[in-house]
């Protein structure tokens, strides 16, 4: 899954039997920052926003952002610790997770937690996080974006019942996104490398040659040379970094009529809304 996101949220439950037996569950919802609400007879909800981050800062210099954590539960108080990972898009576009520090990407070992990584919410109440961001001054590498992933956990599970009415204990995590480039001007290029078909999707292939992420919309309208009727695909939304390659996936409707089509790609990205564009000629059988 894409950045449908950036953001990760994690929701843990740790199931009781009479043979004290726990099983651990992990539900990931790529890129999503919303209220995590657990339906049961108690409710724990844990909300971080922004869901991205962005600093732009040279080697031997700082800087601080905001992030706001809120506990939207009426009944709870939440234990909260910070914590860091990295983390990477594979070509579809999923997030990949890390441990902190070891991609060549990261900027996890850079982060420091104002005024402290462990704190409590009673229920309803937020508080403003300072998330410092500083370089070593001694920086060699030539990477244009680093990147980490700034978690948020419960640390108080609290106890619930599930809709089979299982006891269980409940706990939340969520994840944000940091980006950190250097000050330097912007280049948001994306360069499209092929587009096929492959059996019943048309694939587009593309890379991030730029020095900074490309975000945007991959759409898709068919063609139909015989008739002139044209069938517009759905949307994906797309995340990039730089050095990225990504397969964009657009499948044909099953109800498509045979014949000989021509597909017009477009990929709408960055700040001025860039466009690049691809055709295709392709027979449905």
């Amino acid at each position: 899954m894409g950045d449908t996101q950036s953001c990760l949220c994690c929701i843990f439950a740790f199931l009781k039997s009479s043979a004290a037996v726990m099983k651990k569950i992990f539900c990931f919802m790529p890129l999503l920052m919303l209220m995590l609400s657990i339906v049961g007879h108690a409710q724990t909800g844990l909300s971080v926003t922004p869901p991205r981050v962005y600093f732009t800062v040279a080697p031997g210099e700082s800087q601080r952002q905001k992030i706001t954590v809120s506990n939207v539960s009426k009944t709870s108080t939440l234990d909260l610790s910070i914590s860091l990972n990295d983390w990477s898009y594979d070509e579809k576009g999923n997030n990949l997770i890390h441990n902190a520090g070891s991609t060549p990407t990261s900027c996890a070992k850079w982060v420091a937690i104002l005024p402290s990584s462990f704190f409590s919410l009673a229920p309803g109440e937020h508080r403003d996080i300072e998330v410092q961001l500083a370089p070593p001054a001694n920086l060699k590498d030539s990477i244009a974006v680093h990147t980490a992933m700034l978690y948020v956990s419960q640390l108080n599970p609290v106890d619930d019942v599930s809709q089979k009415g299982t006891n269980i204990k409940v706990a939340v995590r969520t994840g944000i996104k940091l980006y950190q480039r250097l000050p330097i001007s912007r280049n948001a290029n994306l360069d499209i490398e092929n587009f096929a078909k492959v059996k019943e999707e048309l694939v587009l292939k593309f890379a991030n040659i730029g020095n900074v992420w490309a975000d945007g919309t991959a759409s898709c309208e068919l063609l139909n040379r015989q008739t002139g009727k044209k069938t517009t695909l759905k949307d994906i939304i797309f995340y990039s970094l730089p050095g990225n390659k990504r397969d964009i996936y657009f499948t044909l409707p099953q109800a498509l009529e045979k014949g000989e089509y021509v597909a017009s790609a477009v990929l709408n990205y960055g700040d001025d809304a860039t466009v690049k564009l691809a055709e295709l000629e392709f027979k449905h059988e």
